[in-house]
């Protein structure tokens, strides 16, 4: 089960990482050049159909990878423990992203125009830097970086 969870967690950080990375790379920019809300909207539109399941398996498999790891939740928060700080620190990232998530969800995306696509990319930045360190954070539980 642990091996299934894994793969699990790392696909569903590649969709969800990947498709970060290809939002902020190519489809901004191109958004914020010509203005073009139609254009970041159908791509938000496809990539949510997957990108949220995405981020939920990611949250489900990593709660029970978390608990593989360190069975009782009080030693989730045992800096001293290197495992335990990164998992500290996963949580922290999911907060972020939970908020600025939430926050572009039900406040500017709603009330998209290419008046307030600039607020937009103010929360599509820091969700991919997120998503990136969230992905560095995983590698660490192997390389021992965090």
């Amino acid at each position: 089960m642990y091996d299934l969870a894994l793969l699990v967690h790392i696909l569903a950080a590649t969709v969800w990482t990947g498709g970060h990375l290809v939002l902020a790379l190519t489809i901004l920019p191109r958004a914020l050049r010509e203005n073009d809300i139609a254009f970041l909207s159908r791509f938000e539109e496809g990539y949510e159909k997957i990108g949220i399941p995405a981020l939920v398996l990611q949250v489900l498999s990593g709660l029970y990878l978390s608990l593989r790891w360190l069975p009782e939740w009080s030693q989730w928060l045992d800096f001293a423990n290197p495992v335990s700080r990164i998992v500290t620190i996963k949580l922290i990232l999911l907060g972020c992203t939970l908020a600025l998530a939430a926050d572009a969800r039900f406040r500017l995306i709603p009330k998209l125009s290419p008046d307030n696509i600039r607020p937009l990319a103010w929360h599509i930045v820091p969700v991919t830097v997120v998503s990136v360190l969230f992905v560095i954070a995983g590698v660490s539980f192997r390389t021992g970086w965090l």
